[in-house]
């Protein structure tokens, strides 16, 4: 009996210091916690809010604990910094140059980041030169910092502080796709970021320092590093029909645990194999079955009778949903397809969010009303559809359709907040072509620009004739004295501007042709196109029409042309068309000059085209384009039209039939000099492709004739009597 005592009185002590070791453990962690300025889970549901239905709350108390390691981890970054207090602005008074830190010997770099570089290198604001640089990109591989991915880069902390110009971060920019790992995915980088401008995919809105940090899209590995390879015909196939087979869609994984898996574990409740198609596997890593619950079987079975691509192609709407981090791969591919996204993740800061207004291309759903989601996307109306998809499609292609658009779009939002008054305004960032080609260093009023065009001002209703020459002597019976007096008769010509390439002296003014208008020779800086697009003060009219010597216009031809370009401001129009074909025995693009009813270009020799694309072709096309035109003269044309078929995604306007100049067809040109000619503009047709990234030319068999052209009735009838004559 007194045994039994014994026993029960130890049992009943031992009962009660395990208790009071219990109550002194919360205490502490719940010291902790209040300690920690938690706002909101990395999930972005707050705390103490209403919970989406559904979800299973056991892991509650441990998320919690991650996310004051999460705030802990964040300290190693200065989280008050702004453009003011973090910022240099001294070294970006003369320019806004950018230099990369060269790869040092053994350094491991990932094809992507490789990309990343090789896009920074070969742009407009390289600089090899840290002391003329504003911004310092690294060439340490900091896109994938997931210690358990294979693009890991250990050591990375001593590898950044050692870096010559690092001085804790001040005008570095980090890029980052990936962060954190199993279980938590937290945000941190896992080393001191310091004072450096985080370029970041898939940030919350709690990390993200405003106006400071960049929220940078999620991309995969084989985005393309240029251009956007995107069909001539694809923009209007993404578009239409506007109500597609299916009205929401969404095919990805479901995670049976962890961040990520209270959304997608739920969509069955929605789904309905009609209108509302939500396709999720259990079926991916190591330990799925041991893991199935008794949906996985049907769900997985489901999922493989759909092909995601189809699936794209055949939504009107696609959801958006997180994953183990806040951003998706779907986001990206569903504004591509032209299938409207519908996020599904509270709290994630939108890529360049800054400037671009996503409420005009996206529905921003919430993860704890998942169950109103299919009445919100029954609600819209075929023209609030068509708007959202053609905003979609718009931003895709001006911010996101290459590795370039993405980190040319990251410079310009730095950019735009070291000079904001040079910066373009945000309806420009917003509307078609976009902040990158519509630039404010050209102009900030949007009438200036040939997109915009709503009504013609006083010096768009003349227009300045540019001659390229190389002749050195003026005679009257020569093609450039021709030309030059019926340019002159033209009833809409402001000025005549002559580039004299020729080494002779110019010639005396009493050899020139009298003229009603002013004409002026100008001898340019070199011999090659890259002088005849140069801006010049002298050209003050909007219309520039480009004439080589040996092309054959009147003043009719001429001044129909203008009217025309008047009602096309933004494209090229003119007289001598040119075509490019894809070869697939050697494949590649080739340049055609077979006459024929289709053409993908208008030859500079003759055709009117808006000042502003001077100012591109000088200015925004990369220094390689310049490069490649001063060896080879004859490039500028195509190197033009690239340019214009790039901002635009238009075709340029013909004007009347072919007319004769001094090209292939010419008889006064040797056949050495016809193959030689031809292969220069080949290897500029294959240079380009190259530099672009992808082919923007368009085909078209629109040509432009004036009214009764070549009717049978009288001459005295037309307007335009000389075309004919």
């Amino acid at each position: 009996m007194n045994a039994k005592k014994r026993y029960s009185l130890i049992f009943l002590i031992s009962l009660l210091c395990c208790s009071a070791f219990i109550v002194y453990r919360k205490s502490i962690h719940s010291g902790r916690r209040s300690a920690r300025p938690i706002t909101r889970l990395n999930k972005g549901v707050q705390l103490g809010q209403k919970r989406l239905c559904f979800v299973d709350n056991k892991d509650e108390f441990s998320l919690q604990d991650r996310v004051g390691f999460r705030q802990e981890r964040a300290a190693l970054r200065n989280t008050e910094c702004t453009m003011e207090t973090c910022f240099d602005r001294t070294k970006c008074l003369n320019d806004f140059k950018v230099y990369v830190y060269p790869i040092q010997p053994g350094e491991k770099i990932s094809p992507l980041f490789g990309k990343v570089l090789k896009v920074l290198r070969e742009s407009r604001f390289y600089t090899d030169d840290p002391s003329k640089a504003c911004l310092f990109i690294p060439s340490v591989d900091t896109l994938d910092r997931d210690n358990l991915s294979e693009d890991y880069v250990h050591q990375l902390p001593a590898k950044i502080a050692a870096l010559p110009h690092w001085n804790g971060g001040i005008n570095h920019v980090i890029f980052n796709l990936f962060s954190g790992t199993w279980p938590d995915y937290s945000e941190d980088l896992l080393f001191n970021t310091g004072k450096a401008i985080l370029a970041k995919a898939s940030m919350s809105m709690e990390f993200h320092r405003s106006r400071f940090d960049i929220s940078f899209p999620l991309f995969l590995k084989t985005h393309p590093q240029k251009g956007s390879g995107v069909p001539e015909d694809a923009t209007n196939c993404a578009v239409f029909p506007l109500d597609r087979k299916y009205r929401l869609a969404f095919k990805g994984k479901r995670y049976l645990t962890g961040i990520g898996s209270e959304s997608r574990n739920s969509f069955y409740h929605i789904h309905n194999g009609k209108d509302i198609v939500l396709l999720t596997t259990c079926k991916h890593g190591k330990n799925w079955s041991k893991l199935k619950d008794r949906r996985c079987d049907q769900d997985n079975a489901e999922y493989d009778k759909y092909d995601y691509d189809e699936l794209l192609k055949n939504a009107t709407f696609c959801l958006v949903p997180r994953g183990r981090r806040l951003g998706s791969f779907r986001f990206l591919e569903s504004l591509q397809a032209g299938c409207i996204p519908v996020l599904l993740s509270n709290g994630w800061e939108l890529p360049f969010s800054e400037l671009i207004d996503w409420r005009k291309a996206v529905i921003q759903a919430d993860e704890r009303l998942l169950t109103e989601i299919p009445s919100i996307v029954r609600s819209y109306s075929q023209e609030q559809i068509l708007y959202l998809k053609q905003q979609a499609l718009f931003l895709w292609e001006a911010y996101f359709s290459s590795v370039e658009k993405i980190l040319l779009t990251t410079l310009e939002v730095i950019r735009s907040r070291l000079f904001p008054n040079k910066a373009a305004i945000q309806p420009v960032w917003n509307t078609f072509p976009g902040a990158l080609v519509s630039t404010p260093r050209y102009s900030k009023d949007p009438e200036d620009f040939p997109f915009y065009h709503i009504k013609l001002k006083t010096e768009q209703e003349q227009f300045t004739a540019v001659i390229h020459t190389t002749t050195s002597v003026v005679r009257e019976s020569s093609s450039l004295f021709r030309l030059i007096r019926n340019v002159g008769q033209s009833k809409f010509v402001a000025k005549i501007v002559v580039l004299w390439t020729s080494d002779a002296p110019i010639a005396h003014n009493k050899r020139w042709p009298q003229i009603s208008i002013p004409l002026m020779i100008v001898r340019p800086e070199s011999k090659t196109g890259n002088s005849k697009f140069m801006p010049r003060t002298v050209i003050e009219t909007t219309a520039i029409l480009s004439l080589d010597e040996e092309i054959k216009l009147n003043s009719d031809e001429i001044d129909f042309a203008f009217s025309v370009w008047k009602m096309f401001p933004d494209r090229l129009v003119g007289f001598p068309g040119r075509d490019h074909y894809w070869s697939g025995s050697k494949s590649q693009w080739m340049f055609s000059s077979k006459w024929s009813n289709r053409f993908s270009m208008i030859l500079t020799s003759g055709a009117f085209y808006h000042k502003y694309y001077n100012y591109m072709y000088t200015h925004f096309l990369p220094p390689r384009v310049h490069r490649m035109v001063e060896h080879h003269g004859t490039c500028e044309d195509i190197a033009m039209n690239f340019l214009v078929a790039d901002i635009t995604r238009k075709p340029p306007i013909k004007i009347l039939p072919q007319k004769t100049f001094e090209d292939l067809y010419s008889k006064n040109t040797k056949h050495s000099k016809l193959v030689q000619l031809f292969e220069h503009r080949q290897r500029c047709m294959e240079t380009l492709v190259d530099i672009f990234g992808y082919m923007p030319l368009v085909k078209s068999q629109v040509r432009l004739d004036p009214l009764l052209y070549r009717d049978p009735v009288s001459n005295l009838r037309k307007q335009y009597r000389l075309i004919e004559v």
